[in-house]
């Protein structure tokens, strides 16, 4: 049976709404910050502050291009963001086995 440890539980992913940010990058090859607010429901402000989190994590990445005269940022997780969201699933699994 697999060891119950909510200390091997990565942080940075926990919080609510970087939870919510990691599991839609997971299942999208990239977005962009509107359709990503509009996913999680966040505002500009709240979701940026998240987001730099996960990039000073090395979780997701982040390409800011203009299109015309309007900045659009794409965002995407990073290799290292798809290996810590498949680590934070397995130990979130391993603990809910033992409940």
């Amino acid at each position: 049976m697999a060891e119950f440890d909510h200390k091997s539980i990565d942080g940075v992913i926990h919080g609510r709404l970087r939870l919510a940010i990691m599991a839609y990058l997971s299942s999208v090859a990239s977005t962009d910050f509107t359709s990503l607010k509009q996913e999680t429901g966040a505002t500009d402000g709240n979701l940026s502050v998240h987001l730099r989190k996960l990039e000073d994590a090395g979780y997701v990445s982040a390409t800011k291009t203009f299109v015309g005269r309007k900045p659009k940022t794409t965002l995407k997780l990073s290799v290292q963001g798809r290996k810590a969201w498949i680590i934070y699933l397995d130990r979130l699994n391993a603990m809910i086995d033992r409940a």
